[in-house]
C-alpha cells in the first residue's frame, strides 16, 4: 500500500505534512506514572478489543508489541514520525496500533493511556482531524474517557488539558531561515497561541530547514477553532516563505548553482551521511518549489527523507550497520530513486 509520505497534498512544496494528535486517558484508571505492569497490559488488551471491528478498507490496523521490535525498527518509526522518541526508548508494556499506510498511529501507554495520531501529506489538517475524531469516537464507545465538565479531557501533563489536541504542520522554510527571519516568526506565532520547534518536536534540532509549527493552547478552546487558527497562520507563513524565496532569487546564479550542485550530489554520490542527505534534499526541494528543477517530484523527496535515516537504512537491510555501511547504502538508494 502507498504510504502517506508517498502522496502529495496541498501546498506540498512547502508543507511536508499535517498531523492531528489526541491525548486521552481511560476513566477511573490511574495515569501512566502510577500504573502497574498488569494494568498497562490490560489497557493494551482493551484498546485492541475496542478497535477490533473497525473498518478502514485496505488500510488495516496492525497491533504491535513494542518490545518485539529491535532498536532500529523502533527508531525507524521515530524517523517516519509515527511515534515519539520517548515511546521508542521505553518499549516495555507498550503497544502501537499502526495502519498499513503509516498515516494512523495510536501509542498506547505513552505519557497518556492513549495517543491517537493521524498524519497526511501537505496541508490537510481537516482531513487528518476527521479520521482522528472517528478513531477517538470508536475507542470512547468501549472505553469511557476521563473527562471533567470544566477542565475537559484529563491528561498526564496539564499543558494538554481541555481538548487534548495537538495540531501541527511540518514546514520547509529555507527562505525565512536564510534571510534570518525565523526568530521574528517564532516571536509572532507565540502571540497567537502557537509554537515553532525543531524537526522532531520539542527539544529537537532543525534538520534541512524543516520546522514544526503547532498549537500551544488546549484549554478554553474548541478542537476546530484550534485547527482553524493553525491553518490560518500556516497560510501566512507560506506567503512569508515565498516572499523570502523571491529575495534569494535576486542572486539567480548563486541560487541555481547551489540547487544543481545538491541535485548532482544526490544523483551521483557514492557515499552520503544522513546530515548531507537532508541538507541536499532541502536545497533540491527549494529548487523544485521555485521552478528551477522540474523533473523531481516532491513526493520522491519526502520518501527519501522518511526512509533513509540512520534507523531506516538498518531496517532496509534488517540488521545493524556501521556508519560507513549506512553511508554507502544510503547513497545507492538515493541514486536509484532519483535516476530510476
Amino acid at each position: 500500500m502507498t504510504k502517506w509520505y508517498q502522496t502529495q497534498g496541498e501546498y506540498s512544496d512547502i508543507v511536508l505534512s499535517s498531523r492531528i494528535r489526541l491525548a486521552r486517558n481511560i476513566k477511573n484508571i490511574p495515569f501512566n506514572n502510577k500504573l502497574t505492569s498488569e494494568q498497562r497490559k490490560q489497557i493494551n488488551k482493551s484498546v485492541k478489543q475496542a478497535l477490533a471491528n473497525i473498518n478502514l478498507g485496505d488500510n488495516k490496523l496492525k497491533f504491535i508489541d513494542m518490545s518485539s521490535l529491535s532498536d532500529f525498527e523502533r527508531y525507524e518509526l521515530v524517523e517516519k514520525h509515527s511515534i515519539s522518541i520517548e515511546f521508542a526508548k521505553n518499549p516495555k508494556d507498550r503497544m502501537l496500533v499502526l495502519s498499513e499506510d503509516l498515516g494512523i498511529s495510536i501509542m498506547v501507554n505513552e505519557e497518556d493511556h492513549i495517543r491517537i495520531q493521524v498524519l497526511n501529506s501537505g496541508l490537510e489538517l481537516n482531513k487528518a482531524y476527521e479520521i482522528c475524531n472517528m478513531l477517538d469516537d470508536v475507542i470512547n464507545e468501549v472505553l469511557p474517557y476521563a473527562y471533567d465538565e470544566k477542565l475537559g479531557y484529563l491528561t498526564s501533563c496539564p499543558s494538554n488539558l481541555g481538548t487534548g489536541l495537538r495540531a501541527s504542520v511540518m514546514l520547509h522554510l529555507p527562505g525565512l531561515e536564510s534571510t534570518g527571519l525565523i526568530s521574528r516568526l517564532s516571536s509572532a506565532v507565540s502571540k497567537l497561541g502557537l509554537t515553532i520547534r525543531g524537526t522532531y518536536g520539542e527539544g529537537s534540532k532543525v534538520l534541512g530547514s524543516v520546522y514544526q509549527l503547532s498549537n500551544q493552547i488546549t484549554l478554553g478552546i474548541t478542537e476546530k477553532s484550534a485547527i482553524e487558527n493553525l491553518q490560518n497562520v500556516v497560510m501566512q507563513v507560506i506567503e512569508s516563505e515565498k516572499r523570502a524565496q523571491e529575495m534569494l532569487a535576486k542572486d539567480k546564479t548563486a541560487l541555481e548553482d547551489k540547487v544543481y550542485r545538491s541535485l548532482g550530489t544526490l544523483k551521483y554520490a557514492r557515499v552520503m551521511s544522513s546530515k548531507e542527505l537532508v541538507e541536499n534534499i532541502s536545497n533540491v526541494r527549494l529548487g523544485v518549489c521555485m521552478g528551477i528543477i522540474k523533473d523531481v517530484p516532491i513526493n520522491i523527496l519526502n520518501e527519501l527523507t522518511m526512509t533513509t535515516g540512520t534507523a531506516g537504512i538498518c531496517a532496509m537491510e534488517n540488521k545493524e550497520l556501521s556508519p560507513a555501511q549506512r553511508d554507502l547504502i544510503r547513497a545507492k538508494t538515493v541514486r536509484e530513486k532519483l535516476n530510476g
